[in-house]
């Protein structure tokens, strides 16, 4: 069964770090193209970053840059997204999914939405 599944999530001070896990199972991500996306409350579903695995080409939305690196791990067939300098609007749930390409935006959504992973910035 090809799934991706989102882990990481939790609660943090304003200023602090997470890290966030996208593991795939079924399928190998060398060739994927990965996105990862967010939902507040209240607000529509954004895409904040995204990695073409194969030349590891990255994007990130202007709310995220320079704070936000995404990166992955062969040999655990995981994506992970490191949060620092996190901020009270970045309290959301984080999915990642398949995306069909990755270069100055986050291409169109292929596979399905997952369960997602609640991140909450809060002092």
């Amino acid at each position: 069964q090809v799934q991706l599944v989102e882990s990481g999530g939790g609660l943090v001070q304003p200023g602090g770090s997470l890290r966030l896990s996208c593991a795939a199972s079924g399928f190998t991500l060398n060739y994927a193209i990965i996105g990862w996306f967010r939902q507040a409350p209240g607000k529509e579903r954004e895409g904040v970053s995204c990695m073409r695995i194969l030349d590891s080409n990255t994007y990130y939305s202007d709310s995220v840059k320079g704070r936000f690196t995404i990166s992955r791990d062969n040999a655990k067939n995981t994506v992970y997204l490191q949060m620092n300098s996190l901020k009270p609007e970045d309290t959301a749930v984080y999915y990642c999914t398949t995306v069909r390409d990755c270069g100055n935006y986050i291409g169109g959504r292929i596979g399905s939405w997952g369960q997602g992973t609640q991140v909450t910035v809060s002092s």
